[in-house]
């Protein structure tokens, strides 16, 4: 699931913007202040960050400055709020680090917009219908699997673990971001069900003699389409 984090202090905004991103099935952190956004990345990997440029304490524009100067977050998408609309602070929210910019009071949809075009240039298959990877097909739409050809019958949680893989692919996911991915930080899952579901997963795309495209990485997790 497309992580998205909101830092914004503005207890209504910070609201509105949640519930239409949780509408879109994103996953939707909110964030009060920088400082309590920088905990939250540290914890978790987001695909998108909106920043408002105003902030109690440090503000947008250094927090994103910050992040450009660290490893794990200077490729981060960034889309700033402002309510300054100049020329001149626009700029300067760009040559600081944000790909992109919203000027307050905004449009819900033209915002929405945006942050799909971003992510489509960031990381294009996390939106898209159709995933796939060697002969595994995906359609997000149908809620169908096909491999080599062939229709895969999957239940609700592997088709939603299935998707969760093809959209991080190559990326070692340890069994809590696996939780937190499919079922949600909120659940209350234990590790061996994990294990039980990625098995069934396993088991229903085995066809003869495909390749299980499935990693079990001791002490980390699984990892998926890395060989």
């Amino acid at each position: 699931m497309t992580a998205i984090i909101v830092v914004e202090d503005d207890a209504a905004i910070a609201e509105l913007l949640r519930y239409n991103l949780a509408a879109e099935r994103f996953d939707v952190s909110v964030a009060g202040t920088a400082e309590d956004a920088q905990i939250l990345v540290e914890e978790q990997n987001y695909d998108l960050m909106i920043l408002d440029w105003m902030l109690p304490g440090m503000s947008g524009i250094e927090f994103c400055r910050r992040m450009r100067q660290r490893q794990k977050t200077k490729a981060l998408p960034v889309l700033m709020l402002t309510a300054r609309s100049e020329e001149s602070d626009s700029v300067r929210g760009l040559t600081t680090g944000a790909d992109d910019y919203v000027v307050k009071p905004f449009s819900v949809a033209e915002l929405m917009a945006r942050v799909k075009a971003l992510l489509r240039r960031s990381a294009p298959d996390r939106i898209a219908d159709v995933l796939a990877y060697d002969d595994i097909v995906l359609d997000r739409a149908a809620h169908s699997v096909m491999r080599a050809g062939a229709d895969i019958r999957l239940g609700p949680t592997e088709f939603k673990l299935l998707l969760f893989f093809l959209e991080n692919r190559g990326r070692v996911q340890s069994r809590q971001q696996l939780i937190d991915g499919v079922w949600g930080r909120d659940s209350v899952i234990d590790e061996r069900t994990i294990d039980v579901h990625v098995g069934r997963l396993r088991k229903a795309l085995s066809l003869g003699e495909t390749a299980d495209p499935i990693r079990t990485v001791r002490g980390g997790g699984y990892v998926f389409g890395q060989r």
